[in-house]
């Protein structure tokens, strides 16, 4: 008998010792998984990279890099052809910056309210509201923005049209109040308590300890979202061709038309001959684009970071 409990004992202590080589190998299968997936995202940034720089190189060889990005004048069709985007990164830069200036301190203050001084039942309205705005499409924006925004500013400045660099910075700063609403009120919740009991104790109101303490704490996530809008902004397509007007031109002032680079892309990619000039200039446009969404995205990326490391480090 004493044979037989020996053996049921060493049989008991080996069962786990069993059941955990397909664990292990489970685990060793979702981290390679893993693994690969995270190359492969690198590798599918990298060939979209070489695909814009393969179809854009042709006109490198027309045009310098320099004189395409500062060149005032874009006409693909004349003779010689004119390949210049100085127009169109000004019309991007004119709207994406008025439309953050309306719709980043109005996310802004959404944020505020919304960590600090909501109710409970506000709160899980906002939420699905928030989600709600992020998700409409863009098109319907840009109806809105043609129906009710620009017949306002056509009337206010006593313009001939609306379809003004104005009326599209209006309804992207709508689009981006989302962005930057929700992920602001991240990052100010995630102050510790500590910093506004202190502020608190030490006299402030709290207004003022929201403003010189909480908002500065939380300023690296801040300013994530700000960014993120950033990019949300300058990738919109359908609203700015809707809206912005279209002319090609250089803008001087919020109140013309204008148009983006995202618009040019999307209107003249549909005719530009194959492996054209003009075909290559849409690419290269885009390879403009993607670089600058990319460090801006990567610049969002570490102020995340930062603020994921300690609250408060700018």
């Amino acid at each position: 008998m004493d044979k037989w409990h020996k053996a049921a004992s060493r049989f008991r202590t080996r069962r786990p010792l069993r059941g955990a080589g397909p664990a292990w190998l489970l685990e060793i299968g979702f981290a390679a998984l893993v693994r690969l997936a995270g190359y492969l995202l690198i590798a599918a940034v990298l060939l979209i990279f070489y695909f814009l720089f393969s179809q854009a190189r042709p006109l490198f060889g027309h045009t310098a890099l320099w004189d395409f990005i500062t060149g005032p004048r874009w006409l693909p069709v004349s003779e010689p052809p004119l390949f210049g985007i100085l127009p169109f990164i000004v019309g991007s830069a004119w709207i994406v910056s008025w439309a953050l200036a309306l719709g980043v301190p109005l996310g802004l203050a959404v944020a505020v309210y919304l960590a600090e001084m909501a109710g409970p039942r506000v709160r899980s309205l906002a939420g699905p509201l928030l989600t709600t705005l992020a998700g409409i499409p863009s098109v319907v924006y840009g109806v809105i923005g043609l129906l009710v925004v620009a017949p306002w500013v056509a009337r206010l400045l006593s313009l001939p049209t609306g379809l003004t660099g104005l009326t599209a910075g209006t309804v992207l700063a709508l689009m981006i109040v989302p962005t930057v609403a929700t992920l602001s009120e991240e990052a100010i919740r995630s102050v510790p308590e500590e910093y506004r009991e202190a502020a608190l104790a030490m006299g402030a109101t709290p207004f003022q300890a929201r403003w010189t303490v909480l908002i500065p704490a939380a300023s690296s996530g801040i300013a994530a979202s700000v960014l993120l809008a950033m990019g949300r902004a300058l990738g919109e397509t359908m609203t700015v061709l809707m809206v912005g007007g279209g002319r090609l031109v250089l803008p001087t002032g919020l109140a013309v038309p204008m148009r983006t680079m995202t618009a040019t892309l999307a209107v003249e990619s549909a005719y530009a001959v194959h492996r054209s000039l003009h075909y290559a200039a849409l690419f290269a446009m885009g390879l403009v684009l993607f670089a600058i969404t990319f460090f801006i995205t990567l610049a969002a990326d570490r102020l995340l970071q930062r603020a994921k490391r300690g609250v408060g480090q700018t």
